[in-house]
C-alpha cells in the first residue's frame, strides 16, 4: 500500500502543559477536526486511550457517518502524541504531535503517516492535509481564547 508524510505546524499562546491536556483528551477533537461529530467507546486503559470517533461525510443532502478506531498514546507526557487511526477502506493514519515550550507559548507540530489502497490516493491525500491545516488552525483559536 502506498504512504505518504507530511507535517505543519503552528504556535500557541499558551503552555505546553494546557496543549496537552486539550489534545489528550478525545472528547476534545469534537470540532478540532472538522469531520469529527462525536466520540464513544472511550477505554483508557495504561498507557493508551482507544476510542471510536465518528467521521461525518456530506454529500449535497446526503451524509455518511464513518466510525472510525483511534488509539493514542503518550512517547513523551506532556510533549509528545501519537493518534494512530484504522478507517474503513484500510485507510490507516499515525499522527505525531509534538510540543515544544517557545517564549510563553508552544510550539505545535504534527507529522502525519498515512497509507491507502492505490486508486483513494487523491481523496486521503487531500482530505488528510485538509483536516490537518483545519484541526491546527482551530487549536491556535481555542488557545488563543484562553
Amino acid at each position: 500500500m502506498p504512504t505518504e508524510e507530511f507535517s505543519h505546524s503552528v504556535t500557541v499562546p499558551v503552555p505546553p502543559t494546557r496543549v496537552f491536556d486539550h489534545l489528550a483528551d478525545p472528547e476534545s477533537y469534537i470540532g478540532l477536526s472538522p469531520l469529527i461529530v462525536a466520540v464513544r467507546d472511550v477505554d483508557a486503559a495504561g498507557e493508551a486511550v482507544r476510542y471510536t470517533a465518528v467521521e461525518r461525510f456530506r454529500f449535497g443532502p446526503l451524509r455518511w457517518d464513518n466510525p472510525i478506531r483511534v488509539t493514542m498514546t503518550f512517547p513523551a507526557p506532556g510533549r509528545r502524541l501519537r493518534s494512530d487511526v484504522h478507517s474503513p477502506g484500510r485507510v490507516r493514519l499515525v499522527a505525531d504531535v509534538t510540543l515544544t515550550p517557545e517564549g510563553e507559548g508552544t510550539h505545535v507540530n504534527e507529522a502525519v503517516t498515512v497509507s491507502y489502497p492505490k486508486g483513494l490516493r487523491r481523496l486521503v491525500i487531500g482530505q488528510a492535509t485538509k483536516v490537518q491545516h483545519y484541526r491546527l488552525a482551530e487549536l491556535e483559536r481555542r488557545m488563543a481564547r484562553g
